[in-house]
């Protein structure tokens, strides 16, 4: 298979993208091609174009008509005490983050994970980011995994310790795409622990790709908490209304 411009731009050296490279191979927009911004495989237009969330409840994230809890949280508050999305789950999130999740599209991995940095640099900060894992059956069938792949750049952008191994997944689910909200919750029962022999931060900040009824979170959130962990954020790139 041919290599592309974006996966030469990618070529690591020590871990860190290689700038020769993206000198050689200037930043081109992954939405609509025209010439990115400094650095940025997108352009100053697409940028502004992002479909950022005006209002959302803080528990949860779900966007909301102005600034509230929604009903839901206030019934039932979450193991989460905050939730952020950088962004709505609309064009253009709908075509990025699936080319990362499920076409290796590191490079829009990369372009989210910097514009995730920007949205979250003024919240309050956790001691560590810690990535919601995959199965390691999942995780040898995919060959990465797109949590990882967002916290890694975050954590270096914002300056944040990265605990990718403090959460395991411990069983294999079925895919959450494929069921309703009752049946999501079911099938996380059990689903993560955290690693016994980590010394655990007070506060974490969860990173996952998307957020739709947070039933993923709030098992993983359930699994830190039970392990002694005081407070559980989530940051996510996007979040279904």
């Amino acid at each position: 298979m041919p290599v592309t411009v974006n996966q030469i731009r990618q070529s690591r050296v020590d871990g860190k993208w290689c700038a020769p490279l993206c000198w050689l191979f200037p930043p081109r927009c992954l939405v609509c091609g025209d010439p990115g911004l400094p650095g940025r495989d997108l352009c100053a237009a697409c940028h502004v174009a992002l479909p950022r969330p005006r209002h959302a409840c803080p528990r949860c994230a779900l966007p909301m008509p102005e600034a509230a809890t929604c009903p839901a949280c206030l019934a039932r508050p979450p193991p989460l005490e905050a939730a952020h999305a950088a962004f709505d789950y609309a064009f253009p999130l709908d075509r990025l983050l699936p080319r990362l999740k499920f076409h290796r599209d590191f490079s829009a991995g990369w372009v989210l994970a910097q514009c995730m940095a920007e949205r979250f640099a003024g919240l309050p900060r956790p001691q560590a980011l810690v990535p919601v894992p995959l199965h390691r059956e999942r995780l040898r069938q995919r060959g990465y995994d797109q949590a990882l792949e967002l916290a890694r750049p975050l954590a270096r952008a914002l300056d944040l310790p990265l605990h990718a191994g403090l959460l395991q997944r411990a069983k294999a689910t079925r895919a959450q795409s494929r069921l309703d909200a009752e049946a999501r919750g079911r099938n996380l029962r059990g689903a993560f622990r955290v690693d016994a022999r980590a010394t655990l931060p007070a506060h974490v900040a969860l990173i996952d790709d998307v957020m739709t009824t947070g039933a993923t979170l709030h098992a993983a959130a359930r699994a830190l908490r039970a392990a002694g962990v005081a407070r559980i954020d989530a940051w996510v790139c996007a979040r279904v209304a």
